[in-house]
């Protein structure tokens, strides 16, 4: 069965703008909302926070971060923010998670400036660090080079099997999704369509060799488009938020033949990020494509 949703950038100057394309998905019987994280941007709500209050507001849909920073957000206490959002909501958050991809917009927000290795080695070890404060145990320790529990004290738990979904791009971290994590969160336009495939294979031979079930593996992937014709001409610059490179458009019938090819090439979840942030572009979505694919 495949999942549908939308995500949303959080604009601070845009909050009743999305909450009116959050109503629109909850009632459309849309499954997820995605919400970037970027702390350094000015122009950004807190992702957290935002996801707090539309989780609030709505009754059905779940919420992830698309994807968490990591290097601004210490694991434990990210831990204690997701497992409490789901507890709160009855069990409609999910975590995503990024090794965080502007080390010098980290730094000047005080976070540590990592190499890429160095933060592929510090997400590896957040995983195992989040897992900890979600067991249940009454008290937790962990010794890693980046991050340290000790005699920690675990809760609340999440009130559902809450996963762990990576947003990778890179050979390695792919491959570390099919060690450890539960899901994949890549984006169409930073990876093609051949590099979106080689990855699913990559998750799924990393998944085997780990012993574990590939088919158990969230692949959550976010398209930015526009169902109509294109509102951004060739060459203009998008917004800040839009990073996906040339958006995709067409009509509703173009976009079911589009999702189902990523459908028939692994992915569980499709994501529509739309550039004209409206809620009939949402509706469009809901009434005319999702219905097609499935």
């Amino acid at each position: 069965m495949t999942d549908f949703g939308i995500s949303i950038v959080p604009y601070s100057d845009s909050l009743e703008q999305n909450r009116a394309l959050v109503q629109a998905a909850d009632q459309g019987g849309l499954q997820l909302v995605g919400i970037q994280d970027h702390p350094y941007q000015r122009r950004f709500l807190d992702t957290f926070a935002l996801i707090a209050t539309l989780l609030a507001e709505t009754e059905r849909i779940s919420f992830f971060t698309d994807v968490a920073n990591l290097p601004l957000r210490p694991p434990a206490v990210m831990a204690k923010a997701a497992a409490s959002l789901d507890v709160l909501s009855g069990g409609r958050f999910e975590l995503g998670l990024g090794a965080g991809a502007i080390p010098h917009q980290v730094g000047r927000m005080g976070g540590p400036e990592r190499s890429p290795a160095e933060s592929v080695d510090a997400l590896e070890e957040a995983i195992e660090v989040i897992r900890l404060m979600w067991s249940g145990e009454r008290s937790v320790s962990f010794e890693g080079e980046y991050y340290r529990l000790e005699d920690a004290r675990p809760g609340p738990a999440p009130v559902h099997p809450m996963g762990i979904w990576l947003g990778a791009f890179k050979p390695r971290m792919i491959r570390m999704v099919g060690r450890k994590a539960d899901g994949w969160v890549p984006s169409f336009g930073v990876l093609s369509s051949e590099e979106l495939r080689a990855g699913n294979a990559r998750i799924d031979a990393a998944g085997e060799q780990a012993g574990r079930d590939p088919r158990q593996i969230r692949r959550v992937l976010n398209l930015q488009g526009v169902i109509g014709e294109s509102r951004t001409p060739p060459g203009e610059e998008l917004p800040v938020g839009y990073l996906l490179g040339q958006p995709l458009a067409g009509p509703p019938d173009w976009w079911a033949e589009t999702l189902t090819g990523f459908v028939k090439d692994g992915f569980d979840t499709l994501v529509f990020w739309p550039i004209d942030a409206t809620p009939e572009q949402v509706e469009l979505f809901a009434s005319e494509v999702v219905p097609v694919v499935r």
